[in-house]
């Protein structure tokens, strides 16, 4: 099992910095997954047991110089690490003016992650700071456990306003209560709303539009048969809704949410070369 990187251009090493930024703001611990042509951030909470979930998917292409590795087996040709992200912002917080930065697995006490940042000097010996991030490695049986998330038949599926407003609205409401309900309809509608013994309060927001999505085998979700005007919607943890546009230094350039009435909303954040689901249950 092998894996070694590079990364010598500057605004890919930025970018792959701000996505492992955002990881750390959403996750303690995630498992990184490695395959030839893509890696993947994951978070498997049981969504059952009211943890959240997260799918975060990058194209090394566009982010790596060179990008070498050997999986488990040739039939297998992955790896599953498991590691506190917090730990790789760090390392790559320090590379912000490098001209490189080398990624490799290695093995010293334990299996680590090995991020070399080879810095400018004056002088004509470069300077290289080393961080060792312990990983730990996921053995074939579990990888089950990593799979993509389903997405699930959403009731509505709705384009999400400009995230930065959003994020200023649920900061405001969070002082007032420990969830919020987010519910929209297919006319492109969308409200957030408190509601207390105290106070009741809800942001409204129109023409937001609506995804035309298809399912793969043709036949539309079960939004099809909606009513326009009909609202779906599910009650949330405000706090890990906080977290999720808090954490956000992807810009994306698409941002929607599917919701599942009552069971769960889906959260898509799509940039040109990363892709970042989330998966936040309904409270009952």
């Amino acid at each position: 099992m092998r894996f070694r990187a590079k990364i010598v251009d500057l605004a890919c090493l930025n970018n792959f910095s701000r996505v492992v930024n955002t990881i750390a703001r959403l996750a303690k611990t995630c498992t990184l997954r490695l395959t030839a042509g893509k890696l993947y951030f994951i978070l498997c909470d049981k969504v059952a047991n009211g943890g959240v979930s997260m799918w975060c998917e990058l194209c090394q292409g566009n982010f790596f110089d060179e990008f070498q590795m050997e999986g488990v087996a040739a039939d297998h040709n992955e790896i599953y690490l498991e590691l506190t992200p917090e730990n790789l912002s760090r390392a790559l917080k320090t590379a912000q003016s490098a001209k490189a930065v080398k990624i490799k697995l290695t093995n010293k006490h334990c299996p680590c992650l090995k991020v070399s940042v080879e810095l400018p000097s004056l002088s004509s010996s470069s300077r290289i700071v080393t961080h060792d991030i312990p990983v730990k490695v996921i053995p074939r049986r579990l990888w089950n456990d990593f799979r993509e998330p389903r997405v699930p038949d959403f009731d509505v599926s709705i384009y999400l306003p400009a995230l930065k407003t959003m994020k200023s609205v649920v900061e405001r409401m969070k002082n007032l209560s420990h969830s919020i309900v987010i519910e929209a309809n297919l006319n492109g509608e969308m409200n957030l709303k408190i509601e207390t013994d105290l106070v009741s309060v809800t942001t409204h927001f129109k023409n937001l539009g609506n995804p035309p999505w298809a399912s793969e085998d043709g036949c539309q979700s079960s939004a099809q048969d909606r009513d326009l005007e009909s609202m779906a919607e599910a009650r949330i943890d405000i706090k890990k809704l906080q977290q999720l546009l808090a954490g956000q230094q992807v810009n994306p350039t698409k941002a929607l949410c599917n919701i599942v009435s009552k069971r769960i909303v889906h959260f898509i954040l799509l940039h040109e070369d990363v892709s970042l689901q989330y998966f936040i249950p309904a409270l009952a």
